[in-house]
């Protein structure tokens, strides 16, 4: 049984803001991680970050992932890769399998933070269970992780940032966009990103969709249908266009089901991408012992998991005794510097979502 004052499960920017602060206020932290290298999405992430200074803009995903991997080792996390989070039991126990050794283990902790992330949504498609159909994610995964491409003609559907920014990254790998389809009336993605694609060349398709994928062994053809103004196929308006790979960029959920395993009510909000566990400002959920961060507390982005990660961080930390004598203006501070970044055209949606899951939480219904 290993015994830690703040057992973190998750590596990526959430996770590791956690333990650099949890670390740095005194507490003693374990963090555990499936993945053989710790720093989540940050570590695909090889354009620059925009925003203002205090969210690292100018600087490229994979260096904030050193920078917050290094500020968390010197803080004193200790780190168990590969490893795989099972199951949270009745006593308060984290279930661990060591993908390496094979062998089964528990942690005890005194505050546990969940900074599970999200997972990709799947498309159900004619022809979709052929070899050559992933995630954005997954393609991004394969490039910058195993320094593979993914395929070589290669048709994107969904026109959101992430579809936007890895069919730019996988151009940049040497592979052709053969297509961008969107099934809305136009690209939801920064304009930044997608004047990058337009000026390569890259055709979009918007008001259109997949009717089916062809091939014998692999991807080999896709046919493209229009949509009306109701999001229903027009007759007749189907094309096919050539393409080994196809990329499912159509948005992410909550990773949740340990935080529902722990008894940590849910609560649904369309805007946040789900099933989100209910939690207040500080992160806390229903459960007395248990923070949350990042994607799982509802979908946004890196900027806003590493502010969160901040938050839960401290107020684990300061729950448990240790930098509490900071942690109320730190907290403060990190909140301001969250609400600064869900503003504008595309956060004031998901403010309005937070506020929500903030607001149940308050009312202490699930108590």
């Amino acid at each position: 049984m290993i015994e830690t004052d703040i057992c973190i499960v998750g590596a990526g920017p959430a996770g590791l803001s956690a333990a650099a602060a949890a670390g740095e206020a005194g507490a003693s932290v374990l963090v555990v991680d499936e993945n053989f290298k710790a720093g989540g999405q940050l570590f695909k992430q090889v354009h620059k970050f925009f925003g203002s200074e205090n969210h690292k803009a100018g600087t490229r995903g994979i260096r904030i992932g050193e920078q917050l991997l290094d500020r968390a080792r010197k803080a004193g996390a200790v780190f168990r890769l590969r490893t795989l989070a099972y199951g949270f039991f009745e006593n308060g126990v984290l279930g661990l399998y060591d993908m390496d050794s094979q062998e089964l283990g528990l942690v005890k902790a005194k505050k546990y933070i969940f900074a599970t992330g999200a997972i990709e949504n799947v498309l159900p498609m004619k022809g979709g269970t052929l070899p050559g159909v992933m995630g954005a994610g997954a393609a991004q995964t394969l490039m910058h992780l195993y320094h593979t491409r993914p395929g070589n003609e290669i048709v994107m559907v969904g026109s959101g940032n992430v579809g936007l920014i890895v069919s730019y990254q996988l151009m940049q790998s040497g592979a052709k966009i053969a297509a961008l389809v969107e099934a809305a009336p136009k690209i939801s993605g920064y304009e930044v990103h997608a004047r990058k694609l337009l000026r390569a060349g890259v055709k979009m398709y918007t008001s259109t969709t997949v009717s089916e994928i062809k091939g014998e062994d692999q991807v080999e053809e896709v046919v493209l249908t229009e949509l009306d103004s109701d999001f229903k196929p027009i007759p007749g308006s189907e094309f096919s266009v050539k393409a080994d790979t196809v990329c499912v960029a159509v948005g992410l959920s909550p990773l949740t089901e340990l935080l529902q395993m722990a008894g940590c009510k849910l609560y649904f909000s369309k805007v946040l991408g789900g099933f989100v566990p209910l939690h207040g400002r500080n992160l806390k959920t229903t459960h007395d012992d248990i923070y949350l961060a990042g994607d799982c507390s509802g979908i946004e982005e890196a900027s806003t998991a590493m502010e969160e990660g901040r938050i839960a961080g401290i107020g684990a930390s300061a729950e448990i005794g240790f930098g509490t004598d900071k942690a109320d203006e730190l907290i403060k501070q990190a909140q301001e510097r969250l609400d600064e970044l869900r503003q504008g055209p595309f956060g004031d949606r998901r403010k309005s979502g937070m506020e929500e899951i903030f607001t149940e939480y308050e009312k202490g219904a699930w108590a």
